[in-house]
């Protein structure tokens, strides 16, 4: 496959947001199978499109690839390919190359389950700070300003259970009513993964909610990870200015950070 197609099919993959790495040939010495410069994509189900070597050490290749994925930092190997190297694997080409592993970051992704003056702020706010934004809500006329990068009309529940859930989903519910939010709430809690997950309502509302999904079955441990009421306190009372709160703390909670004043740390 040209350079060419594998950025066509790289471009393709972050836009379906599909997890994968980029291998590049970055050294060569000696007989190698590929030269200098030769690329590959790697998926995290172990496909691969394009070769930097084939056999056994595309094997390993792909196997450092799938592990990079993991911790999200790239790696720069060397794969000996002769005899005289202990890390030998049997190969007899004579030489080594040495291969830059570059998992590809897609960034946070927030799924916003209500696609009123509240949802609609938040995912405005999220997408001006650079974020991946779904609305998702079952009136199609509250889809069609662009206000999310995708927008999703219909159940709450059938779009969370098609989903993978990731540590950069963070996932919002500020649907119009509370049996909605209570829907969605027991398929995210039937399907976690998500590295956010936060539902906007009254505390009157959240503990009648909690003690529903309760008497369903759902664990109090599971119940108690969940961040409702949303947001941080800063006595927020526009659409806007609640989906500063909200951002704000989902923020804090999915890159460790305590969420402190900045001045704090000159005292």
């Amino acid at each position: 496959m040209t350079t060419d197609g594998l950025l066509r099919e790289l471009l393709a993959a972050r836009a379906r947001r599909e997890p994968c790495v980029v291998a590049t040939v970055a050294a060569v010495r000696g007989s190698v199978p590929r030269e200098k410069g030769a690329k590959a994509l790697i998926f995290e189900d172990g496909r691969i499109l394009g070769s930097i070597g084939g056999g056994k050490m595309e094997a390993l290749v792909i196997a450092d690839a799938l592990s990079t994925l993991a911790d999200g930092q790239p790696v720069l190997k060397t794969y000996p390919l002769h005899e005289a190297s202990p890390d030998s694997f049997g190969a007899i080409c004579g030489g080594e190359a040495t291969i830059f592993l570059e998992p590809q970051a897609l960034g946070e992704w927030l799924h916003i389950f209500g696609g009123g003056h509240c949802g609609q702020a938040l995912a405005r706010l999220a997408m001006d700070c650079g974020w991946h934004v779904t609305l998702v809500d079952d009136r199609p006329d509250l889809l069609q300003d662009g206000a999310a990068n995708v927008l999703h009309e219909g159940c709450a529940a059938g779009y969370i259970a098609s989903r993978a859930w990731r540590k950069n989903d963070a996932a919002v519910l500020v649907a119009r009513n509370f049996h909605q939010d209570r829907d969605a709430l027991a398929a995210l809690l039937v399907h976690p993964g998500a590295g956010y997950l936060g539902m906007m309502g009254s505390k009157k509302k959240v503990r009648a909610v909690f003690e529903e999904l309760q008497a369903q079955g759902l664990a109090p441990e599971a119940l108690a990870a969940v961040h409702a009421p949303v947001g941080l306190d800063i006595h927020a009372d526009s659409p806007m200015e609640i989906a500063v709160s909200i951002l704000a703390e989902i923020m804090a909670v999915m890159r460790q950070r305590a969420g402190n004043s900045l001045r704090d740390g000159l005292h």
